[in-house]
Formats: C-alpha cells, sequence, structure tokens
C-alpha cells in the first residue's frame, strides 16, 4: 500500500496546488507538516503557473490500493 503526503497551497490565481511527497514518516506529525508549508511560502521555495504559493489549503495523507485483475 503506497502512502502519499499531499500538501495543498493557494496560488496567487486562487488555484489549488498540490505537491506529493512519497512515503511519509507516520504517525505523520501535524505541527512539523504546518511549520513545513509555512517555510515553503515564506521562502517562495516553489511556484506554480498561477504564480506564487500564498496560503495553505489542507494536508492528507493518501493511501493507494492496486489490486491486478487476471485477464483470461
Amino acid at each position: 500500500m503506497a502512502k502519499k503526503l499531499e500538501l495543498k497551497f493557494e496560488n496567487q490565481d486562487g488555484k489549488v496546488v498540490t505537491y506529493t511527497l512519497d512515503n511519509p514518516v507516520e504517525p505523520v506529525d501535524a505541527i512539523a507538516v504546518q511549520t513545513a508549508m509555512d517555510e515553503i511560502i515564506t521562502q517562495n521555495a516553489f511556484t506554480s503557473s498561477g504564480g506564487d504559493l500564498v496560503a495553505k489549503k489542507s494536508a492528507r495523507i493518501v493511501e493507494r490500493n492496486v489490486l491486478d485483475i487476471e485477464l483470461v
């Protein structure tokens, strides 16, 4: 089961921009995630086609399960 940490930000155009990190450390430290997101915005570490990141929207862990189906 692959897990990913999704960090969602709002850019200058008001659109949501998502950055995804594979294999997050668990249990997730919510304060560390918030601090990292604040630092990304403060340092203007990333940009998007809609401009700079201006606000945090949300963060979440996404787990994906894949079940292959054998075709006959």
